[in-house]
């Protein structure tokens, strides 16, 4: 037992609590904030500046992390690297494609993980990131006088489970406690206040460097509950700085793929600088090299970026659809994110929800200032409840190659859902388990996410043995996957921790797909259930003969080999009425052997028993 020595006459006072700290962890900036009673306080650096830039320089004594780094980008722009968010969860194949637009060179992949080559080191986006939380958490001791290692961390709303797990390893490394991954729409929601004073419907509008989401909330009585949400994680303002930059070197009759790393990292932050001064001011001229100055007109700006935030306008239209939702019925929108600092983008917004957005809060800092009071809230004991949704379904592969579903897209989370599932063969003993993502009705239509395998299943004849398989979604988003035989109790399990995530715009392309090929997938699945019934058929009738093969009447056998085989022809073929018929077919040869077989297994079930006995059994 430890007690508190004071001095005589003194009363002990009581130990205040470590402050959890919220963090918006951004592709361009990255903000920390805390909350005390109630009140969030953006942390600031001794100049008075809130942004962290989310950018990190090695090869000196140490990472430097933010304005530090971004000097060093003129001078040593291959040791420098930036909008690292948009590689988290990512592998190395997707990275491969991406590093003709990206700044990027690649060092390789180890499972999956893709490495880059920087200052002489292979790092992982994992690490890159934990080196910005680390800043991050230094700006907060500093400013907080006292060591901190809880934290709530916002991601992007659509990032996918590989995403999330990376975010969460990252502050691991950095040395903090995650208390909970919260989804940026619904923590700047959090500190617009709109869980203590409002009632309706809310539009999140969350454009960033580099990912979109749009969120629909039900605020109730202090919950959250996300109808519905929709993005892309690969869609902000970095695309905006790529075609301008692009558009520029062209003007200067520099080609694509003329330049290397080091030059496409200073054309792209000289484009950055352009862009953030055509919010403000209607023509910007910047050095675009060494050697290149150019000059550039909003006009021309938003032509070129026109594509890009046409895209964020129809996935808010695809998610409202979704919601079942008019855009008259909402009682806001929120802008988040500095990229809706845009003009074209602001006027966008307001054209498609019919009202101005609200930006009393600065669209930089809204993040964070919501994550603080969530982190206060986890601290306190008094956790406000957030009710999100998982952004793709989630299920396992079946016989033939089908996708069972068990966990709808758009279901509230947490979660924890089961279903049933049996053997397809006599005596099988175990049973592989594959989980898979998306909305698609074929395995090879989805992204796999785990694979793990049952065994010790006692031997049964098929159909007889239930596999219960659960699925738990945490708060979080992140997946547990277990598997259980209920007869003898054997169970097996997975945390769905892949090494890297969607590809670009995959989920949207999951999405789009799952609707634009909906008949082809309901017609391919059913054929693929009628192969299955006609194979399971042909095996138990098959069986059946080799066991009691002595009580098939003359002919008889022939007749049900002859519709085996014509049954099994079609079976190779896509003509699924020519299945059932045939399954139809063979059921009706067979019937008078399977009765026969019945009638003996009753008989020598009932020899030498009294029938009003057994009477009296059945009408027990």
């Amino acid at each position: 037992m430890l007690l508190d020595i004071h001095e005589p006459g003194q009363t002990p006072q009581p130990q205040e609590s470590e402050p959890a700290i919220g963090i918006d962890l951004g592709t361009t900036n990255s903000v920390v904030a805390v909350a005390r009673k109630g009140v969030p306080d953006v942390l600031r650096d001794e100049g008075g500046r809130a942004l962290v830039p989310s950018v990190v320089a090695y090869g000196g004594a140490g990472p430097e992390v933010g304005d530090a780094a971004l000097a060093k980008l003129d001078a040593r722009s291959g040791d420098v690297v930036s909008s690292i968010k948009r590689l988290m969860g990512r592998g190395l194949e997707d990275v491969t494609a991406l590093a003709g637009t990206l700044p990027y060179r690649v060092a390789g992949g180890n499972g999956g993980m893709v490495r880059l080559d920087i200052a002489g080191q292979a790092l992982t986006p994992v690490e890159i990131s934990a080196d910005i939380l680390r800043a991050l958490r230094a700006r907060a001791e500093a400013a907080l006088g006292r060591e901190i290692s809880q934290a709530v961390v916002t991601v992007p709303a659509y990032f996918d489970d590989a995403a999330r797990t990376a975010t969460r390893d990252a502050a691991r490394l950095a040395g903090l406690e995650v208390l909970r991954l919260v989804n940026e729409p619904t923590a700047a929601a959090l500190a617009y206040g709109l869980d203590e004073a409002a009632e309706g419907l809310y539009a999140v509008f969350d454009l960033g460097g580099g990912t979109f989401d749009l969120s629909i909330l039900k605020l109730e009585k202090g919950v959250f509950q996300v109808l519905a949400t929709g993005g892309d994680a690969a869609l902000g303002g970095d695309d905006f700085d790529q075609a301008l930059a692009a558009h520029l070197l062209r003007e200067h009759g520099v080609a694509d793929g003329q330049l290397d790393a080091d030059d496409v990292k200073a054309a792209l932050l000289a484009a950055r600088r352009a862009k953030e001064s055509l919010s403000v001011h209607p023509r910007a001229t910047v050095a675009l090299t060494s050697t290149f100055e150019a000059s550039v007109d909003r006009t021309t700006f938003e032509d070129l970026i026109r594509p890009f935030v046409d895209r964020a306008i129809d996935i808010s239209s695809e998610v409202l659809d979704d919601a079942g939702i008019a855009p008259d019925s909402l009682e806001g929108v929120v802008l988040v994110g500095g990229t809706t600092r845009v003009p074209l983008v602001a006027a966008r917004v307001a054209a498609l929800f019919g009202r101005e957005p609200l930006t009393d809060i600065d669209p930089d800092e809204v993040v964070a200032r919501g994550a603080a009071l969530q982190a206060e809230a986890l601290t306190a004991g008094s956790d406000t409840l957030l009710l999100d949704v998982t952004p793709l379904s989630l299920g396992v592969e079946t016989v033939g190659g089908l996708v069972e579903k068990v966990i709808q897209r758009n279901t509230p989370i947490p979660i924890v859902k089961a279903q049933d599932f049996t053997t397809y063969r006599d005596g099988q003993s175990g049973m592989k388990i594959h989980v898979l993502q998306g909305e698609r009705e074929t395995a090879d239509e989805n992204r796999s996410l785990a694979r793990f395998e049952l065994t010790g299943i006692p031997s049964m004849v098929a159909g007889a043995a239930r596999i219960r398989v659960t699925f738990a979604v945490d708060a979080d988003g992140l997946l547990t996957v277990s598997a259980r035989e209920e007869t003898t109790g054997t169970e097996s399990q997975v945390a769905v921790k892949p090494s890297y995530g969607l590809a670009d715009g995959e989920i949207e392309r999951m999405l789009y797909e799952s609707m634009e090929h909906a008949r082809d997938d309901v017609t391919r699945r059913l054929l693929t259930e009628a192969r299955v019934e006609a194979e399971r058929m042909i095996l138990a009738t098959r069986a059946a003969l080799k066991a009691d093969g002595t009580l098939l009447e003359a002919g008889e056998g022939a007749r049900i080999e002859r519709a085996i085989g014509a049954l099994a022809e079609a079976v190779a073929g896509t003509d699924r009425d020519a299945i059932d018929a045939l399954v139809t077919m063979l059921d009706d040869a067979a019937r008078p052997f399977a009765e026969r077989r019945m009638d003996r297994t009753l008989a020598a079930a009932l020899e030498g028993r009294r029938v009003d006995t057994v009477d009296a059994e059945l009408r027990s």
